[in-house]
């Protein structure tokens, strides 16, 4: 369901409700798309006037300090929420090679958003094979210490199969929904039913290519199909160009 707003500068802004959550991988605008946003206001301000969701990867990379969470989320409305990626160092490192200790440092660098954390998205490399006492210790320590539901992006066919989908179901873990597809079932949301996760990379050039208009219908078909059972998010990816943001757009207006 969406709902239409009047903002101050007269301009009819269209967000949708919690069910629906969109939005783009970082909050840049590229300089063909500035005319859709305020002139005013940081990046993130004026981002956050016509989306209601962003996803942080910044943090895969790098930590980021408490309070840059708080004045993150200190510059968008009640309704907006941030997806934060969780860190390389704990999603890439191979069985015992992460610690407690750096869930909990990346558990409070992220605590500075408050009830603006909407999900963290595990990441893992197309090299991590399925592998069932590793996946429960992970998810066990994120769980017990993050505040929020879970979304992980496997790379591997391993994950695809019955066993990784019923684990995952069972410790509350959405799959998802990958475009273009790594490998067979990719495409669809899975895991944990509660929370589906749409990423879009582009294609066929990932990270630059845009969706085409018949490829939006499709994906806005698809997010409209599975809000009735939880909570949807579309994040598109295919930033490198700019098509993210323009998709994003699309993407609302079709809804």
């Amino acid at each position: 369901m969406l709902r239409r707003r009047i903002w101050s500068d007269g301009v009819a802004r269209i967000r949708c409700s919690l069910s629906c959550r969109i939005g783009t991988a970082g909050w840049s605008i590229p300089a063909a798309e500035q005319e859709a946003f305020p002139l005013e206001g940081s990046h993130l301000e004026r981002y956050a006037t016509r989306f209601n969701a962003v996803e942080v990867n910044s943090s895969f990379y790098r930590p980021h300090r408490r309070m840059t969470y708080e004045r993150w989320a200190a510059s968008v409305g009640d309704d907006f929420l941030f997806s934060v990626k969780l860190p390389k160092t704990i999603s890439h490192a191979r069985r015992g090679e992460h610690t407690e200790a750096d869930i909990e440092r990346f558990a409070n660098e992220i605590a500075g958003l408050g009830g603006k954390l909407g999900v963290v998205l595990v990441q893992f490399p197309p090299s991590r094979v399925f592998q069932r006492c590793e996946v429960e210790t992970l998810f066990a320590s994120l769980s017990s210490s993050l505040p929020c539901p879970l979304a992980c992006e496997p790379r591997h066919a391993s994950w695809f199969a019955p066993p990784a989908e019923t684990l995952l179901a069972d410790l509350h873990v959405a799959r998802v929904a990958a475009d273009p597809p790594p490998a067979d079932g990719a495409e669809a949301p899975g895991g944990w039913p509660g929370l589906r996760y749409h990423r879009l990379h582009g294609a066929p050039r990932i990270y630059y290519s845009r969706y085409e208009p018949h490829a939006i219908d499709i994906l806005r078909d698809d997010l409209e199909n599975g809000a009735h059972a939880a909570d949807v998010w579309c994040i598109f990816d295919n930033t490198a160009m700019g098509a993210a943001t323009a998709n994003a757009l699309e993407l609302i207006t079709r809804l």
